[in-house]
């Protein structure tokens, strides 16, 4: 095993490539979840401020700026549940920027160092299914507006064929870009966090006189429900930013390790407030929806209000917003998830398991809406996993903490290289400490879920209505795992040569790497 002179290990499997160099953007990218050599590692913090800010930056987004407002509060509390569920998300998110940089693979692989060698599987998994949802969601409701908008201004007919014919469209376009890799989805992103902006900024005119921030909520301080629609409100928003815990080394695998922490953690969290600009048009627009057509918020129908209160020549931009942001979604969703399919299933290129993923992901975009209607369930299904994956991130900060950032690189690629054996392999290749707090802080989490009419956990109701969920979740893994690490020191040999960080070591383990089949 090598080491840098900073303490990083390095796979000895690296490539000879010119320094400076990367490949184009019309070049298909070649690399999985291997250590990027440090050569290709060109983009910048800007970049992946981009890409958070471009998956966000879409109509799935304004839909959860509507939750507020249908939830019964006023605009003004509206404002103030989004910005603190921003803040909190943006916050809990921005640390998990620092794993990808550091060891030049995705969050998933990185957290073997915490969960096992085994045990990053949890990882995978958890990105794999959110990505799937996200990715079926951001292409039903995309193909939903557009459609709708399309019949509003010029007559197209809205039914299966056409609704059919958009889904298809997107989650094709989506495809295509995914397959190309990284630098074709950063230059997507680029074009759509500028040209969605700039049509939001046009919705603001659009819908200027029609709105009354003074117009009163459904709901009142003091009203029975108040509460738990705020906390509510607050935990859907925070729920965007936790959403993107897992994808976040997909993009900051390809910035150079020297990056300085800060600039890395600062373009995630201002990525994630600048996401106010979608949440506030779905607030502004839920609003003059709630007081011009009050039924569509009834039936919880905010992209049949909107398009009933937007002018004739807002159809255009709003067509663009579905197609711009469906594009951006779509692409951070399935480029995650073919990622970490080929790593789960090294025999699977990356090109190959997101193709495999993709045309799975279609069929089941298509069965799923037309054959059984899940697009509710799938939400459901959303949030549960986005309630599994806070206690997850937590852990994963927690590890970076007392590791003083350390971690072998070398040791990370054993499970993918379906090795045996180094730094991080701990009993059989699972860590109990880490997966034992996230496992608790997860079920504990869940146990507290409060959705009326989707999912109400056991114990979902002590809270008189309050979904208690993700701040239990978050509660349990920061106590647990520092607990766990105390209690149960990990091996020497876990840490760098300046060992751990406010908890104690056991003896070293020396694990050799060697192949899987040898004793």
């Amino acid at each position: 095993m090598t080491v840098e002179a900073d303490g990083t290990g390095v796979a000895p499997r690296t490539e000879t490539v010119a320094i400076g160099t990367a490949p184009g953007v019309t070049e298909v990218e070649a690399h999985g979840v291997e250590q990027i050599p440090d050569a290709e590692r060109t983009a910048r913090p800007l970049d992946l401020f981009r890409l958070i800010f471009g998956g966000a930056n879409t109509f799935a987004t304004v839909v959860l700026g509507s939750f507020p407002i249908v939830f019964g509060l006023s605009f003004w509390h509206a404002l103030l549940a989004t910005v603190t569920g921003l803040v909190l998300g943006a916050l809990i998110l921005s640390p998990l920027s620092l794993f990808g940089s550091r060891n030049g693979t995705n969050n998933a692989v990185s957290s073997s160092a915490h969960l096992g060698v085994h045990g990053r599987v949890v990882g995978s998994f958890l990105s794999l299914l959110t990505a799937f949802a996200f990715f079926s969601i951001s292409v039903w409701s995309s193909g939903d507006v557009l459609v709708g908008a399309a019949h509003r201004a010029i007559g197209v007919p809205s039914n299966d064929l056409t609704l059919g014919i958009a889904y298809g469209l997107f989650a094709v376009l989506v495809l295509v870009v995914c397959i190309y890799g990284f630098r074709f989805m950063l230059l997507v992103n680029k074009i759509a966090v500028i040209a969605a902006t700039v049509l939001f900024v046009l919705g603001a005119i659009a819908f200027a006189g029609m709105f009354d921030p003074s117009a009163p909520g459904a709901l009142a301080p003091g009203d029975p429900g108040f509460l738990a629609a705020f906390v509510g409100s607050v935990l859907v928003v925070m729920s965007n930013p936790v959403s993107f815990g897992a994808f976040l080394g997909d993009w900051s695998r390809y910035i150079p390790r020297k990056t300085p922490k800060r600039k890395l953690m600062i373009a995630t969290f201002t990525a994630q407030i600048a996401t106010i600009i979608p949440f506030l048009f779905g607030i502004v627009t839920a609003s003059i929806v709630a007081t011009a057509h009050p039924q569509f918020i009834a039936d919880g129908n905010y992209a049949g209000g909107l398009l009933a209160i937007s002018p004739d020549w807002y159809f255009l931009p709003v067509c663009l917003i579905a197609l711009i942001g469906g594009m951006s979604t779509g692409t951070t969703s399935l480029y995650g998830t073919g990622l970490d399919f080929a790593s789960v299933f090294p025999r699977f290129t990356r090109v190959q398991a997101t193709l495999f993923i993709g045309v799975l992901a279609i069929v089941g975009i298509f069965v799923g809406r037309f054959a059984f209607n899940v697009v509710q369930s799938i939400s459901t299904f959303t949030a549960l996993i986005v309630v599994c994956t806070a206690p997850w991130m937590i852990v994963m900060t927690i590890g970076w903490i007392v590791r003083r950032g350390w971690y072998d690189s070398d040791s990370l690629q054993v499970f993918n290289r379906r090795q045996k054996g180094g730094r991080y392999w701990f009993a059989h290749g699972w860590n109990f400490r880490g997966l034992g707090a996230w496992l608790i802080s997860a079920a504990v989490g869940l146990c507290f879920v409060n959705l009326p009419g989707q999912f109400v956990g056991p114990l979902g109701n002590l809270a008189g209505g309050v979904d208690l969920s993700i701040p239990l979740g978050l509660g349990c893994a920061l106590i647990l795992y520092p607990a766990l690490l105390l209690l149960f020191p990990e091996p020497a040999d876990a840490y760098g040569p300046d060992g751990p960080r406010f908890v104690r070591v056991g003896p070293p383990s020396d694990r050799p790497i060697v192949e899987a089949g040898s004793h």
